[in-house]
């Protein structure tokens, strides 16, 4: 990154921060070369560089915090110089270059919560690791984590048993079996401080749009990019498992008071997706959605009619190559996994070389799924894709994710780098 601040993306203006402050190489020759990452990285690296490499390597699996716990730190960084209060720092002083009556749209994105779990550790007190029970997706010993995996595709008890690298979603030298109930613990306590932190700073800057007088015409929307595992089936970091601890995120909307829309405090159970978020701003602003924009705008009281909600994940290492494909509805979770491409190329190589190709060791054929009653099973522990009493519904399912799937490029981007 060059330090400019933008046109980016469509945004007039962009500040950057990733989840660590600099990237360590080492040189066996001397010192390891210490490289900021982003506009975050830069800003330590000037105003207080001691800081700069406070922080858990990302992708590394090193252990460390109180337990050992992989990319866990007691990060010595003062809570002001944190990269939660610094994203709200801009954030407040971007909307103070704005006039009153000026329009605007700011995206306030925060590393947290995510790994490394390493929140300032002045900050810790604030939830006891010792003090936590395991998450009730956790089924509680090895046996039970292993009688979980074995009813799932192969993958997922390949990955626990290190039979299988999990590269799209989390440092390849981890394996989950390793993780002790202290370690998930710990690693559960910090992302819980790390919640905290960024709740705080949204209120802050919920604060100062209303002291500048734009609260009652400010539609707010807060939402993540995905889940995270940390500890449900003995697992923590993501990739490619369709279950409701990646895939059902938080999303709340308070739309603006003078636009008399909607009611304070609504709960709407009717499934909807991230891709309605684009065609929402676009009502919000008054402008039509584009016709290649998926998704359609939320409802804004219950009663909508919406029946599902897709999911779809195709690897971006061509080395794994698998494609899974969703549909929740009537409170089913079903997943096809469609045949697997591993070995093909899809761009990457172009960039990170032939390694890459490399094949996983697990392949599927296209017959492998997934099937689960989430109201009777919420953390999805029971897998009826091969029941025969459930495979009347199972076919339904899956012939309506697919009437529902929107079509798809018919010239497909190639992958440049993993995202």
């Amino acid at each position: 990154m060059r330090g400019d601040t933008g046109p980016w993306r469509g945004f007039d203006h962009a500040v950057q921060v990733m989840h660590t402050a600099a990237m360590v190489i080492a040189n066996p020759d001397g010192d390891d070369v210490v490289r900021p990452i982003a506009h975050y990285g830069r800003w330590l690296r000037e105003h207080h560089p001691e800081h700069l490499t406070s922080f858990a390597p990302l992708l590394s699996a090193a252990g460390g915090g109180d337990t050992g716990a992989p990319e866990t730190k007691n990060n010595p960084i003062p809570r002001d110089w944190y990269h939660t209060d610094w994203v709200a720092d801009h954030a407040i002083a971007w909307l103070d270059t704005l006039d009153a009556d000026d329009d605007w749209f700011c995206w306030m994105s925060f590393p947290d919560p995510h790994h490394p779990w390493d929140p300032p550790a002045s900050e810790l007190g604030r939830v006891p690791w010792g003090e936590l029970d395991l998450p009730p997706g956790h089924p509680g010993s090895d046996e039970a984590i292993r009688a979980v995996l074995a009813q799932k595709p192969a993958h997922w008890l390949a990955w626990y048993e290190g039979r299988w690298k999990n590269r799209e979603g989390g440092p390849g030298r981890f394996c989950p079996g390793t993780l002790t109930h202290d370690q998930v613990r710990e690693i559960s306590a910090k992302c819980h401080v790390m919640n905290e932190l960024v709740d705080e700073a949204c209120g802050r800057v919920l604060k100062r749009v209303a002291e500048r007088g734009w609260a009652d015409d400010t539609d707010v929307f807060f939402t993540t990019d995905h889940g995270e595992l940390q500890g449900d089936y003995g697992f923590v970091f993501k990739g490619p498992f369709h279950t409701d601890s990646l895939m059902r995120l938080p999303l709340v909307w308070r739309p603006a008071p003078s636009a008399g829309v909607g009611a304070a405090g609504v709960s709407i159970a009717e499934p909807v997706g991230q891709v309605d978020l684009a065609p929402t701003f676009c009502a919000i602003a008054g402008v039509p959605a584009p016709e290649w924009m998926e998704g359609a705008p939320l409802p804004t009281a219950p009663g909508s009619g919406r029946e599902r909600v897709l999911c779809e994940w195709d690897s971006q290492f061509p080395g794994y190559g698998m494609h899974l494909r969703s549909i929740y509805r009537d409170g089913w979770l079903c997943t096809a996994y469609e045949k697997s491409t591993d070995g093909q190329p899809n761009g990457l190589e172009e960039t990170w070389g032939e390694r890459v190709l490399r094949p996983c060791g697990i392949h599927y054929d296209g017959t492998e799924g997934e099937l689960y009653n989430v109201e009777d099973d919420p953390h999805q522990f029971h897998n009826l894709w091969d029941d025969p009493a459930r495979r009347a519904l199972r076919d339904d399912l899956v012939a309506d994710l697919y009437d529902s799937l929107p079509p798809g490029r018919p010239d497909l981007l190639k992958v440049a780098a993993p995202a």
